[in-house]
Formats: structure tokens, sequence, C-alpha cells
């Protein structure tokens, strides 16, 4: 069996990390990188961190409107599949590299399977939503991290080829997290004990145009205590362009992009994460980590029912009295699995009758 995995992400590299390892094992693993994520600190960091190696196609799409970039990764996707002619097609979470490529299985007639099926923001202005209802309505084979995301899909009258297989984020995070922190020189680096910063992210198109961005500007710059901002190209360069960063700067520690090493060893010893990403908020909560979400929405439902999450929006007081007074839950189940999703993912995708059904 041949199999094309597309990715072109941050979250994607994270998560086809221990799914390649595993899928690699038992079948012939062709990977095309849409080039979505083309910062070496976003994309080659984590090939050479994660074990992840080479793709074997290089798309190199780069940025562009929604319509524009996804319009690129079409042309390539359709050009590797004709070449490499595979049995199937994988996809991963939200983005146009996981629009792109589920829209090519379907002209092409391509068995589709979508790592992390069935979540769902009900927030249909956010283009994340709009990727994920579309690629589950294509999908064969559902792959869903959770029970929540399987009972979506029940609503929606999908229950064909659903699986609950647990998230290959906990896989990962139980492996490299504590190597992690051992190897890292985050937070000690910065000059900063555990326990004693929060840590934030921003990078959401909505959260990157005015005037969110001044106001959640005005919600770090209020945060009590340091706050580390390993800061997303598209954020800095919004930022410099709105005149905000040099202030952010004397304020916060503003940092480049980091790899998943790097990164998991300051979220592990953070106070608190402040974040508007979906992945973000879910390796929070592995790790045990209280989250603040600049977002009104969120696909990881599980996280604030448990009382580890709380959606502020971009209203600076709320930031700031979230920040200084985390959410922490009462217990911490395994509401994602027990880290041997990538095991279960590979064993139903080997299964060729889900091929032709």
């Amino acid at each position: 069996m041949r199999l094309l995995s597309v990715t072109g992400t941050r979250p994607q590299f994270v998560k086809a990390a221990p799914l390649h390892a595993e899928l690699s094992k038992h079948l012939e693993l062709v990977v095309a990188d849409t080039g979505q994520h083309y910062d070496h600190e976003l994309s080659r960091v984590f090939n050479e961190e994660l074990g992840l190696g080479d793709p074997d196609i290089q798309l190199g799409v780069g940025s562009g409107s929604h319509a524009a970039q996804t319009a690129a990764m079409l042309v390539g996707i359709e050009r590797a599949a004709l070449a490499v002619e595979p049995d199937a097609m994988l996809v991963y979470g939200d983005t146009n590299s996981t629009l792109a490529g589920a829209l090519v299985a379907a002209k092409l007639g391509l068995p589709l399977a979508h790592v992390e099926a069935g979540l769902r923001s009900f927030d249909m202005r956010m283009p994340e939503e709009v990727n994920r209802v579309v690629c589950d309505r294509l999908s064969r084979l559902l792959l869903c991290p959770s029970e929540t995301a399987v009972a979506n899909l029940a609503a929606e009258g999908i229950a064909r080829g659903v699986e609950l297989v647990g998230d290959v984020m906990v896989d990962l995070a139980r492996l490299l997290g504590p190597i992690a922190s051992e190897r890292s020189s985050y937070p000690a680096a910065l000059g900063l004990e555990p326990g004693g910063y929060a840590l934030a992210t921003a990078h959401r198109q909505a959260n990157t145009e005015q005037p969110a961005l001044g106001r959640l500007v005005a919600g770090l710059e209020a945060v009590a205590g340091p706050v580390v901002l390993p800061l997303h190209p598209r954020t800095r360069e919004a930022l410099a362009t709105a005149g905000l960063l040099t202030g952010l700067e004397r304020r916060v520690h503003v940092l480049p992009p980091l790899g998943y090493l790097d990164f998991t060893a300051l979220l592990r010893a953070a106070r608190v994460c402040l974040t508007d990403s979906g992945g973000v908020q879910k390796e929070a909560y592995l790790h045990s980590i209280p989250c603040v979400t600049l977002r009104e929405s969120t696909e990881w439902v599980e996280t604030v029912a448990l009382g580890w999450n709380v959606l502020v929006g971009d209203d600076p007081a709320a930031i700031a009295a979230a920040a200084a007074s985390p959410p922490r839950g009462d217990g911490h189940p395994e509401v994602y699995g027990d880290g041997h999703a990538a095991a279960r993912i590979a064993g139903l995708v080997t299964e060729t009758r889900w091929l032709s059904e």
C-alpha cells in the first residue's frame, strides 16, 4: 500500500512525527510538504528535532491569501498525487494544507483519512472551522482524538468510517516532554525560574489585525510578572507595521519562533499559558498547565469543561485577570487518549478494506 501524507505547518509536523514512524513499518509512505510554514523555526527544525527527515516532495507554496495559497496547494498536491499514484491520502488538522489535500483526494477519487477529525468550534467565521467541516465531509476514514469529536460527527449524520483513536500529540508529549525539559536551556536562559512567568503565543489571522492586535498587546502588557512570547513571523510583521513591536519588547521577552523541544520546555515550566492556538491549548492541558485562550471559542472544549482553560477573547482586562488567577481543574482525566494513538491509526490505515468501502 502506498500512502501520500500531506503536511505543511508546525502542528502537522508535530502530529506526523509519531505517526510517520508507525506507518513506515507497515506501508510505503510518501510525504508531501506544502511549505505553508517555511521559516526554519516553523518547519525544518521540526524535521530535525522530531526525526521526520526531509519530505519526499517539497511544494514550496509559502505565504499568500487563503485563495492564492490554497489554489497553489491544489495544483501542487494534484501534481504530486498523479506522479506518486498513491492508494490513499492522509491529512491532518484544519489548515489550508488540510483543505487542499482533501479537495485533491476527492477530485481524484482517492480514499482520504483525516487525523483530528470531528473537532468543532462552531464558529464558521474561522477559516479553520470551514476547513474541518469540508475535510470531514470528504473523508472516508475519520480518526477522532476524543469522544466529543465522535459525538460532533454523529450530530452531523457522519458515522461511517469514524474511529476513536486518541490524539497523537499525547504520544509525543509523553515521549519528549521530559526530554525537552532536560535538554533545553529554557527558561534558565532568560533568567527565569520554573513557575515564575507566563508563556504567550498569538498567530490567528483575526488576532493579527486591528483593533484586536492592539487589544492583545494591551492585555499582555497588563499581565503581572514576566511574559515570554515566541513570536510567529506573521505576528511580528503585523506588530511592526502597527508600530507596536518596540513597546512590547520593553515589557515582554519577545523570542523568535521556537522548535518543539524549546517550546515544550518553556510550556512545562510556565505558570500559565496564554494563546490563540488550538494545538497549544491542548499541549498545555497535556502538561497540566493552566491555559487562557485569546479567542471566544475553542475546538478543544474538554479543556474548558474540565476547568483547565478559560476563553477571554481580546479583552485586555480579562486577559490580565485570568493570567493573575489562572484556571486549574480538580482532576486531569485522559480525555485525549493513553499515548498509543499512532499505533491505532497505523493499524486502521493499513486495514485495506476502508479503501474500497
